[in-house]
């Protein structure tokens, strides 16, 4: 079984308008500190991105941030990171992220992280990697997703096996404890297969 050293987490620029979202960056932070994963983020200093990543450096923990040079400004590029990559563009950004982890969490954000989380999916179903896909589902705010994807398996768009390639939880400790246990399942997206 791979071990997970270093998780993505894919996050709002934004702070959302709940202050569960920012709150729900600590508890992930410490655990993740706590176990000595890495975490690997958008590089940015506001919103969530910036609350994860302060959240990691507080409990001790190592941060890398990348980012390309058209955001540095835009998303106010944090200063205080273990490594920061300034990349050309949102390909190589999304590239490196994927490289430089051993699994994804998404937090609450918007397009964006949907964008992101939805490419390490379809990379997974696809086989171009193995590695676990999480969602902490930070006051219900992953709930209608979760919803609309079983609606995928019952409509016949989604396998059930690729549908459980989204693991998901309410507690950070728990969703990272999944992530630790998973094992990939090759299963083919092709119909009937």
């Amino acid at each position: 079984m791979p071990s997970l050293k270093s998780i993505c987490v894919y996050c709002g620029s934004s702070p959302g308008s709940r202050p569960d979202y920012i709150d729900a960056c600590k508890p992930l932070g410490s655990d993740m500190a706590s176990r000595d994963i890495t975490l690997v983020y958008g590089g940015a200093q506001i919103g969530v991105m910036g609350a994860i990543a302060d959240s990691v450096l507080a409990a001790g923990g190592k941060v890398i941030g990348v980012i390309p040079q058209s955001l540095v400004e835009l998303e106010i590029v944090h200063n205080g990171l273990t490594e920061l990559h300034i990349v050309d563009d949102m390909h190589q950004r999304k590239a490196m992220m994927a490289e430089l982890s051993d699994g994804f969490i998404a937090l609450p954000g918007g397009l964006g992280t949907l964008e992101e989380l939805f490419e390490m999916l379809t990379w997974s179903q696809l086989g171009f990697h193995g590695k676990p896909i999480g969602a902490l589902n930070v006051a219900g705010y992953y709930s209608s997703l979760l919803t609309f994807l079983d609606q995928g398996v019952t409509e016949g768009f989604m396998k059930q096996a690729h549908r459980e390639l989204l693991l998901s939880d309410t507690v950070a400790s728990e969703l990272v404890d999944q992530m630790i246990a998973y094992e990939p399942k090759i299963t083919s997206k092709l119909p009937g297969a």
